[in-house]
């Protein structure tokens, strides 16, 4: 355990405490006028796909948000409003926009402060233009179409960043890889998702590509959900791509990565952008097929002791490092800091204080937190390679922590 660990469990046993002898105060009758009555929680809204295709980086997403209220509240709540708690209130957008966009009405009927969600951009837009109807602060955990934070809406906000840059720095790696090796690589085929996440990611990165010599032969759109990509492989296989880049969500990544070897297609590299299914788990599970695979994503800092800390608790608690469990965490960081620097739940004062926010998240590859019309400009997506049963992350070179494999062996 932790230094850090101990103070919150050492604080969240002290609480327990306190809050167990005035209940057995009160349930006996007894007046207690010395204790100050406790503050009112703070209820953050956690809207995700809790069921359908996307259940599993949703129950990701939502552990990484709960972990982060248990050390918040075990820490002493937020302190400038009197050791107010944070309250969690769970909504399920069944990956339907309109039903995200439902579970926000439920949500300001029932008193939420703060909304958190929502996994897919496409829900997250609905979400969140209904939540700015009401004012109430909405911090996007996971959704990369920068429309998100295009809108002018003032209660909207992400602290990782979004497909424009991502794509563009994916560009500028996958150049910078090719041309140590040698400059093999001449093409490239993109195998997206259907929905705006896909759609609007591989537009920007077929756009630049092109700017570093790479040329895309052949794109191809999915559905959420696919069960079968024999018709794609004979696809790829005819054109022939140097690259394929998976642009999807978890299943359908790993489904494509599969068949791909079953099928035998022949090519020089995958290297995906936000490839959902690329993960500690995906390489712990299919370690051949995963083996080189590179990835372009959000990612914690491997050299950050604090990044070290929460991957090591979050797999003796039997889960998966994967990026929605820091991603999720790091956005209730960021609310809560906002209601602690507002000291009030004045939905004004919130949002003026996320705006202006200045967090230092030193778990993730980032610099200062810095929100200009609600995107922390100082996030970064990196790209990661599977090797030898691990994860490296290998580009930027700042963070790097092995050289590319590139082709694959």
């Amino acid at each position: 355990m932790t230094k850090s660990h101990k103070m919150f469990a050492g604080s969240r046993r002290q609480f327990i405490g306190r809050a167990s002898a005035t209940f057995a105060l009160a349930s006996a009758g007894l007046s207690i006028p010395h204790i100050a009555k406790a503050a009112s929680a703070v209820k953050i809204g956690l809207i995700h796909p809790a069921t359908g295709w996307a259940a599993y980086p949703a129950a990701q997403l939502r552990y990484g948000a709960q972990m982060a209220i248990a050390d918040i509240n075990a820490a002493g709540g937020i302190k400038s409003m009197g050791g107010a708690p944070v309250e969690a209130m769970l909504g399920d957008s069944q990956t339907k926009p309109e039903i995200g966009a439902a579970e926000v009405e439920k949500m300001n009927e029932a008193g939420v402060n703060a909304i958190q969600g929502c996994y897919q951009s496409a829900v997250g837009l609905a979400a969140s233009a209904t939540a700015a109807k009401y004012n109430i602060p909405f911090s996007v955990d996971v959704g990369v179409s920068d429309k998100l934070v295009q809108r002018g809406l003032p209660n909207v906000f992400r602290m990782a960043d979004g497909y424009g840059r991502i794509a563009s720095d994916a560009s500028v790696n996958l150049a910078e890889i090719n041309k140590a090796a040698g400059s093999p690589a001449k093409t490239v085929a993109i195998v997206h998702e259907e929905s705006e996440f896909g759609t609007g990611t591989a537009k920007l990165v077929t756009e630049a590509l092109a700017k570093h010599g790479l040329t895309v032969i052949e794109t191809i759109k999915h559905a959420n959900p696919t069960r079968n990509f024999d018709n794609i492989a004979l696809r790829l296989k005819a054109a022939k791509p140097d690259i394929i880049m998976p642009i999807n969500y978890p299943g359908e990544y790993v489904l494509l990565a599969k068949t791909l070897r079953q099928q035998r297609v022949d090519f020089m590299a995958s290297y995906s952008v936000l490839g959902g299914g690329f993960n500690f788990k995906f390489v712990e599970e299919m370690p051949q097929i995963a083996e080189n695979m590179i990835d372009v994503n959000h990612w914690y800092d491997p050299s950050s002791a604090s990044g070290q800390a929460m991957r090591t608790r979050t797999e003796s608690e039997g889960k998966y490092f994967t990026f929605e469990v820091y991603c999720a965490y790091m956005s209730i960081l960021f609310l809560v800091d906002g209601f602690e620097r507002a000291g009030s739940t004045d939905k004004e004062a919130v949002n003026a204080a996320l705006a202006s926010s200045t967090l230092n998240v030193d778990f993730m590859p980032y610099g200062p937190t810095k929100m200009v019309n609600g995107q922390n400009m100082g996030s970064r997506a990196v790209a990661i390679q599977a090797q030898k049963g691990d994860v490296q992350v290998i580009a930027p070179s700042s963070y790097a922590s092995a050289n590319a494999i590139f082709p694959r062996s």
